[in-house]
């Protein structure tokens, strides 16, 4: 049985919970909850065009850097490729891009926006700039340069860490093996089962 996706919280309430639940949380938790209100305040835009915020993400990439390997679609957007096929897919079906093989390489499938694809750009680069100024609206351009100054900074010292530890992302299919292969040795019988305490 499948559940409908559940209600996401309106801009108003993510305001209310930071002013008035946890104004001291972890700066984490608000920038992802600046991103929700940015990516709903876009997503309700797109929505009076029927794009996805989805379709947009991928869009977006491609008008700037047409012909694409599904492979490099998803490591700029930050998804993983099950999601980029399927959404590649479905914006093949809308007439946004095609897919194709180059000659010399038939192994690669590249993705191309189709004119369609490229007069949508026309009409929706515009509300994402329409967001942006009513999000930054009242702010001081000095306070804006600092926070952008910030942002950079976290984002350097964060990718930093990530190349110190030589950390990578594992795919959704690894993730499932690696949990796959836990439970299995939870449940070995051959295991040491845990001593009851005594009382």
């Amino acid at each position: 049985m499948t559940h409908p996706p559940r209600p996401q919280p309106s801009t108003q309430s993510i305001l209310r919970h930071w002013q008035e639940a946890v104004p001291d949380d972890r700066l984490a938790h608000l920038v992802k909850d600046a991103t929700r209100a940015l990516v709903r305040a876009l997503q309700m835009r797109l929505a009076a065009h029927a794009v996805s915020f989805g379709h947009w993400t991928f869009l977006r990439i491609l008008w700037e850097s047409d012909g694409l390997t599904q492979r490099e679609l998803s490591e700029q957007a930050g998804v993983m490729e099950p999601t980029t096929l399927s959404a590649v897919r479905a914006m093949e079906r809308l007439g946004y891009v095609v897919r194709r093989r180059r000659p010399g390489n038939r192994k690669k499938i590249y993705v191309f926006l189709t004119p369609k694809g490229q007069r949508l750009r026309n009409k929706l680069v515009p509300l994402a700039e329409e967001v942006n100024q009513i999000a930054v609206r009242s702010i001081r351009s000095t306070d804006i340069a600092r926070t952008r100054k910030l942002l950079l900074s976290i984002i350097e010292n964060l990718a930093r860490d990530e190349h110190a530890t030589d950390m990578r992302m594992p795919s959704t299919r690894e993730l499932g093996r690696l949990n796959g292969t836990r439970r299995k040795l939870l449940s070995s019988p051959s295991l040491p089962r845990p001593r009851p305490r005594s009382s």
